[in-house]
């Protein structure tokens, strides 16, 4: 158990039969009634953020996240395969649970698995990832505006905006939280 005083961002809690990660706390004492602490959560679940208001020092159940660092191996067609390097120990992950880490997510990638009790609550990837561009726009002659981009296409199908020099072929680094272009690798 922890106290709603002792709340820190990233850390994961059991409340109401789910497990939120807090994203954000603020300790509140209004100039009437009682302290209380707003808190901004993400249900490990379902990655819906909602926002809760926790009286002063109430207790709630800490939420034990273990994390495994496995390797992707490939898509059946419904479900991600993962397996851990040590083991060998093989699990499934249902496709619609992995809409948007599929987007960056290349065979022998190596991710982090959160774990709760037995129950898969998802993955989690590097912050940036090397993927190869397979196809761009061509170049529009004349555009050379300052940060003029074209659209490309990466080995995993996922599209991204990226500078006017990159080419098919060649690699590039993606941060996976924006789904953004950063730099050629």
């Amino acid at each position: 158990m922890v106290s709603s005083n002792d709340f820190k961002t990233g850390m994961t809690i059991k409340y109401e039969g789910n497990i939120y990660q807090i994203l954000d706390f603020q300790h509140v004492k209004p100039g009437k009634g009682q302290a209380f602490v707003r808190t901004k959560l993400k249900n490990l679940r379902t990655g819906a953020t909602t926002e809760f208001a926790f009286a002063n020092g109430i207790k709630i159940e800490n939420a034990i996240i273990e994390k495994k660092k496995m390797q992707y191996l490939y898509d059946s067609g419904t479900e991600c395969v993962f397996m851990d390097q040590e083991t060998y120990e093989q699990i499934e992950i249902p496709n619609d649970r992995l809409e948007w880490e599929k987007n960056f997510l290349v065979e022998g990638m190596e991710v982090t698995i959160i774990d709760f009790e037995g129950e898969i609550l998802g993955i989690m990837l590097a912050e940036k990832v090397e993927l190869e561009v397979v196809e761009c726009d061509p170049n529009v002659k004349g555009n050379t505006a300052q940060n003029a981009q074209k659209s490309a296409t990466l080995e995993t199908g996922y599209r991204i905006l990226v500078p006017l020099f990159i080419e098919a072929g060649e690699r590039v680094i993606v941060n996976t939280v924006e789904g953004r272009y950063c730099s050629r690798a």
